[in-house]
């Protein structure tokens, strides 16, 4: 009985991650909606003021004034407490909202689960944003493309030129398929929607305090290495399957198999670089290089060859990646499933 009950635990958890995936595709994010990430970021943003003042980590560069350890590990350690403290409740809010649901209907609980699911995926409301920079390049505009990218970047943009804004929007679109897509979609069928909350709560972190500047440097370290780990999986099924979409859709799956193998390490990330070299061989262009931050040069090693300079054509290309991407693990999810299950039938289990 115990074993029938965890079987169809497995199965509903299909079928919720299932049709959480056709909502993020049929409804994207609606902006009048509030999404739980706002909430982590408000969480993370005023965490991370209270345990500066706690540590006494100051805002101001970690490299000005006293620079020893102690003050390195102070900063780690705020940053731990940080990272744990958004973690903890990034999960433990919605497990007692989940688990009060339960007691009242089990099928209150399911609804509510596939509600948060379909929230922490991302895969329309990218594409929808890295669309505008692309209509905004066809029509000329290159000021409003560079609005455009600069909601979807981390980096300067108003030294872009028309391939870079291009280069800047592909680049996003191919890292963010394992981090918007691929990932929640792994933790949500692992662990349902308090894993991919979890794992939104880390990438979230990543993304506002895990950079290499003087500012964050060791009290973002928890949060980057974190990161890192969660998507260590997750990076390489979504470079996989990219691979697998490529031949589909007759792009250059040579191409993606050779930058792949010879490119995917060429980013300071284990993980960024994984997707972002399938995708460069896959189009024929080249990708990465150095890029601005907060008013300064990054140098950055390049993904792919320059068989071809990076035209705005490419973000639908890439686009077309991201789906076919997202169909596949999905589907490879889905029929994992159905293997395991048929199995344990068959077995008698």
């Amino acid at each position: 009985m115990q074993g029938d009950a965890a079987w169809m635990g497995w199965l509903e958890r299909a079928l919720i991650v299932g049709i959480a995936f056709l909502l993020d595709l049929a409804l994207g994010d609606p902006q009048r909606l509030w999404h739980p990430v706002r909430g982590m970021g408000w969480l993370i943003s005023s965490g991370e003021r209270l345990v500066r003042r706690l540590f006494g980590v100051p805002e101001e560069s970690a490299c000005a004034g006293e620079d020893s350890a102690f003050r390195r590990m102070r900063e780690r350690a705020a940053g731990g407490i940080l990272a744990l403290s958004v973690l903890l409740v990034s999960v433990g809010v919605p497990a007692v909202f989940l688990c009060v649901l339960e007691r009242i209907h089990h099928g209150l609980r399911v609804a509510a689960e596939v509600w948060m699911c379909y929230r922490m995926l991302a895969m329309r409301s990218l594409k929808e944003e890295s669309d505008r920079v692309y209509r905004a390049l066809v029509f000329g505009d290159v000021e409003g493309a560079r609005r455009a990218v600069s909601r979807i970047v981390g980096r300067d943009t108003d030294r872009l030129d028309v391939e870079g804004i291009t280069k800047a929007a592909v680049e996003t679109v191919a890292e963010n398929t394992s981090d918007g897509v691929t990932a929640p979609l792994l933790y949500q069928f692992l662990f349902g929607a308090l894993g991919g909350y979890a794992y939104k709560a880390v990438n979230t972190m990543d993304s506002m305090i895990g950079y290499r500047n003087e500012r964050y440097r060791y009290l973002g370290t928890a949060a980057a290495r974190l990161d890192d780990i969660l998507n260590v999986i997750p990076a390489r099924v979504s470079a996989g399957a990219m691979i697998l979409a490529s031949f589909v859709l007759g792009l250059d799956g040579r191409g993606a198999v050779r930058i792949f193998l010879r490119d995917r390490k060429n980013h300071k990330s284990p993980n960024s670089a994984q997707t972002e070299a399938v995708c460069a061989g896959a189009l024929n262009v080249q990708l990465a290089g150095d890029a601005w931050y907060f008013g300064e040069r990054c140098v950055k090693p390049t993904i792919g060859d320059p068989v071809r300079a990076a035209e705005p054509q490419d973000i639908r290309r890439a686009h077309r990646l991201l789906y076919g991407t997202g169909w596949i693990v999905l589907a490879g999810c889905e029929s994992l499933c159905a293997a395991v299950l048929w199995l344990t039938a068959r077995a008698g289990l």
